[in-house]
C-alpha cells in the first residue's frame, strides 16, 4: 500500500505530464498532429508565385486525397504577377493591382489543396528520400512525403511587394507620387527589368527626362543577338530616352540631387536614381538542405528531372534552379509539368520519366502600350516589332492568361 507521500507524488507527476501532454497538443501545427496519428501524408510547395502556384495547380488534379494533403506555403495571401510590376509601381491606369493581384481561392482543381501563410526558415530531412518536415519561421513544423521548392527570387525595390493588401497599397501610392514628381530619372541597369521600366515611364510622362545606365556595350545580355539588342537602343532613343552604356553608377541612393557615372559622366538635375537591375534567388532556407544543394551563385542544384541533386523526392523550379536559361516566369510552363508528373510517380514508387530539355529563348520587351520589340528563340530566332509586342504582351501584360491558368476567373 503506497504511502501518503508516494500518493502525492504519483498525482503530482500525473498531473505534470498531462500539462505537458496538453502543451504539446496545443502548440504543435495540426500537420505534425495529422502525421503522428498516421494520417494522411503531405506534399508540401514552398513558394505562391508564377512556379509554385502552376505546379500546385497541376499537382492537386491527380492527386490522390485520400492519402494526402496538398500545402502551398507562401508569404502572402496574395499571388503577384511579376511582369505586370513594370507598370504597376509607375502608373494607377488601369488599377492593375486589381487583377493583376490575386487569392488563391480557386487555385486547387476540386478544392484539393490549402494555402498556409508562412515563410520557411529551415527544411530538415534526416534521411535521403524519406520525407521530412519544413520549419516556419515561427517555428510551426509542416512535415512532407514530398516537397517542391518555388522560392523565386529577390527583385528592386519598387518591383517587390510587402506581404499584406495595406501595405501594397502604400507601396504603389509612394512609388507612384516618386515618379510623378521627379524631373530626370536615372535607371540603373539595361537589362528587360530597367527597359520595361523606362518605357513605361515615358508612356505615362511623355516629357519626363529619362536616362537609361547599363554596365555592358549593348542592352540586355549575349544570350540575344546583336542585332535584336542594338534594335532595342534605337527604340528607347527613338522615344527620347538617352542611354549611357558600358558605365554605372554606384551610389545607388534613390533621391539625390544630380549623379555622377562610374566613369565620371554628370547628370547633373537627375533627382530620382532607381535600381533595375535582374533578380537573385531567395534560396537562404534551402542551404539547410545540406552541403552541395546550391550552385556557387545560389540557385538549386537539379537533374534532369528538376530533383534536388541527392534528395529523391525534393524538386526545384523556376528562378532558382541551376539551369543555363534565362530566368523567366514563361519557363515554369515546362518546369511545373515536369515535376508534377514526376512527384506522383515519386509518391507511386516509380522511378522519374519526364525529363526537362530547357525551353526556346523568348523575350517580349513592351515600351508601355504602344509597342516595343522582342525576340523569338525558334525557327533559327527572329525579332517582332512594335505592332505584334503590343497585342502579345503590351496591352494586357500577359494577365489574363496568368489568371486563366491558375483558376482565377
Amino acid at each position: 500500500m503506497p504511502s501518503d507521500d508516494t500518493a502525492r507524488n504519483t498525482s503530482l507527476w500525473s498531473w505534470f505530464f498531462s500539462l505537458f501532454a496538453f502543451f504539446k497538443l496545443t502548440t504543435s501545427s495540426d500537420y505534425t498532429q495529422m502525421a503522428e496519428k498516421g494520417a494522411k501524408k503531405n506534399v508540401v510547395v514552398v513558394g505562391g508565385g508564377h512556379a509554385g502556384t502552376l505546379a500546385a495547380r497541376l499537382i492537386s488534379k491527380k492527386l490522390d486525397a485520400a492519402q494526402y494533403n496538398l500545402i502551398l506555403v507562401t508569404p502572402r495571401p496574395f499571388f503577384v504577377h511579376i511582369p505586370a510590376m513594370a507598370r504597376m509601381p509607375v502608373s494607377a491606369e488601369d488599377k492593375l493591382e486589381d487583377r493583376a493581384l490575386f487569392g488563391f481561392d480557386n487555385l486547387f482543381y476540386n478544392k484539393n489543396g490549402s494555402v498556409k501563410i508562412g515563410k520557411v526558415a529551415v527544411i530538415e530531412e534526416p534521411a535521403a528520400g524519406k520525407g521530412g518536415e519544413v520549419v516556419l519561421e515561427d517555428g510551426e513544423r509542416i512535415p512532407y512525403a514530398a516537397l517542391v521548392l518555388a522560392t523565386g527570387s529577390s527583385w528592386p525595390s519598387y518591383i517587390e511587394l510587402p506581404n499584406t493588401s495595406d501595405e501594397v497599397s502604400v507601396h504603389l501610392s509612394t512609388w507612384r507620387e516618386k515618379f510623378k514628381n521627379a524631373k530626370h530619372v536615372v535607371i540603373v541597369g539595361g537589362g528587360a527589368v530597367g527597359i520595361e521600366l523606362a518605357g513605361e515611364i515615358r508612356y505615362t510622362y511623355p516629357d519626363k527626362k529619362i536616362t537609361l545606365v547599363h554596365r555592358d556595350n549593348m542592352l540586355i545580355n549575349s544570350v540575344y543577338p546583336d542585332k535584336f539588342r542594338k534594335d532595342i537602343e534605337r527604340r528607347l532613343r527613338v522615344r527620347n530616352i538617352d542611354v549611357i552604356l558600358g558605365d554605372a553608377i554606384e551610389d545607388l541612393t534613390e533621391v539625390v540631387s544630380g549623379v555622377t557615372t562610374k566613369n565620371g559622366k554628370s547628370i547633373p538635375d537627375a533627382d530620382l536614381v532607381v535600381a533595375a537591375f535582374g533578380s537573385r534567388p531567395n534560396t537562404e532556407a534551402i542551404k539547410s538542405l545540406g552541403e552541395g544543394v546550391l550552385s556557387a551563385s545560389g540557385c538549386v542544384k537539379v537533374n534532369e528531372f528538376l530533383e534536388v541533386s541527392g534528395h529523391p523526392g525534393v524538386y526545384a523550379i523556376g528562378d532558382i534552379i541551376d539551369w543555363k536559361e534565362q530566368k523567366q516566369a514563361a519557363k515554369v510552363g515546362e518546369h511545373a509539368p515536369t515535376v508534377a508528373e514526376n512527384l506522383l510517380g515519386f509518391l507511386a514508387g516509380a522511378p522519374p520519366k519526364k525529363a526537362y530539355k530547357g525551353s526556346p529563348e523568348l523575350l517580349m520587351l513592351p515600351l508601355g502600350k504602344s509597342g516595343g520589340a522582342g525576340y523569338m528563340g525558334f525557327f533559327g530566332g527572329f525579332t517582332v516589332g512594335d505592332f505584334l509586342t503590343r497585342m502579345i504582351k503590351g496591352k494586357d501584360l500577359f494577365i489574363g492568361m496568368t489568371r486563366g491558368h491558375r483558376g482565377a476567373q
